[in-house]
């Protein structure tokens, strides 16, 4: 008897692959270097998680706050435009070149292309006969139009064609994990964050793994692409200068103790429930799991607000047929750790194995030398 208790007393030294049931609660009981509490998943439990988690994700600034009315149109600093100017009778830039007003006038229409003109730092362009004009913030026809006023006493009938030829100002840039960063033009289109992934050849991962940076003037905000749908606020309207750069973040859980496949695994999609986190984990091994202790590791927000965290373990037990219902509705987070526990009859078991391993071989031996 006295060797039975020795034996039975030696389980708790046995290798396991985690604690069972009783020695989470006692943990949580005692005077732990972490403080932590347990918290059953019943039907009020998952619903107030499931408000809480709603009640968080509004809280959270969008990338819609980011929408603001502007142009992408006018011309700015360091745009290069050309200029070419249609002339009847008297001309300016004709062969004549002023010099003889009165051989100068041709009653056919002249052109003249002027060479590419780079929007200096002030906004501004100088043309011959015009001199100076300050053209930032303006739209090609008010150029033309300007052009038109300067030549006006100057040039008989003076026409202008004013066009962007390289647009440096309009524009937006797209970088990080897409396939094609660069900057791209703005057109009338009123291009979307959506379109400029697109146009950079979309992204290296996934949506669900990918992280949208979106800077706009002094405000930067994230938000996770597959969480963007085309066409809605957050696909917010591009305005130049915007910086939209794709970062890879994914999600994962990581599943331990008495299960088919200890891993760390992604969410691959937008949410995981805990009935769908565990099944992909090949659900609770028959010969070693005790179903009624899964339990999850998290870090919730506190109460108060001020960003702290309260470690918690929820606890589910799967012998009750509504906690597979529960289990759908309980979402996983991002770096949850599942933990199904092994049953506390696994240790005396496990101990039987050990000496049958142990005292195996001279039965085997005994039974040998007696035959002979």
């Amino acid at each position: 008897m006295v060797t039975l208790a020795a034996l039975l007393s030696g389980c708790a030294t046995l290798p396991a692959s985690g604690p069972t049931a009783r020695e989470i609660e006692h943990g949580a009981a005692r005077n732990s270097p972490i403080s932590f509490r347990i918290v059953d998943i019943t039907r009020s439990v998952a619903g107030e998680i499931e408000a809480r988690a709603k009640l968080a994700d509004e809280a959270q600034p969008t990338l819609a706050s980011l929408a603001r009315e502007g142009r992408n149109d006018v011309v700015g600093l360091g745009d290069v435009i050309s200029i070419n100017i249609y002339e009847v009778g008297v001309t300016l830039f004709g062969t004549g070149g002023g010099r003889d007003l009165g051989q100068a006038y041709d009653p056919s229409a002249r052109g003249e292309a002027f060479p590419a003109i780079v929007v200096d730092r002030g906004g501004d362009i100088t043309l011959p006969y015009i001199g100076k004009l300050h053209v930032a913030g303006r739209t090609t026809a008010e150029i033309q139009d300007m052009v038109v006023q300067g030549l006006r006493g100057k040039s008989q009938s003076p026409q202008a064609l004013v066009a962007v030829r390289l647009n440096l100002s309009n524009t937006v840039f797209v970088g990080g994990d897409v396939r094609k960063p660069g900057r791209f033009d703005l057109s009338l289109q009123r291009e979307r964050l959506l379109d400029a992934v697109a146009l950079s050849g979309g992204a290296a991962y996934s949506a669900e793994d990918t992280i949208v940076r979106f800077n706009r003037g002094n405000q930067t905000l994230e938000e996770r692409l597959g969480r963007i749908r085309a066409g809605a606020p957050d696909d917010l309207v591009l305005m130049p200068g915007d910086r939209v750069e794709l970062i890879k973040r994914p999600r994962s859980f990581i599943i331990l103790g008495a299960t088919s496949k200890v891993a760390q695994v992604p969410f691959e999609t937008g949410d995981v429930s805990l009935a769908e986190a565990v099944a992909r984990a090949g659900g609770p091994q028959d010969a070693q799991a005790d179903p009624s202790a899964v339990f999850l590791f998290r870090y919730d927000p506190r109460s108060a607000g001020d960003g702290s965290e309260l470690p918690v373990i929820y606890r589910l037990n799967m012998m009750e047929p509504a906690s597979y219902f529960l289990s759908q509705r309980f979402a996983v987070r991002d770096k949850d750790v599942i933990y199904i526990a092994n049953a506390a009859a696994n240790r005396p078991a496990k101990l039987v194995n050990i000496i049958n391993q142990l005292f195996s071989p001279f039965v085997t031996a005994r039974v040998l030398t007696r035959n002979n």
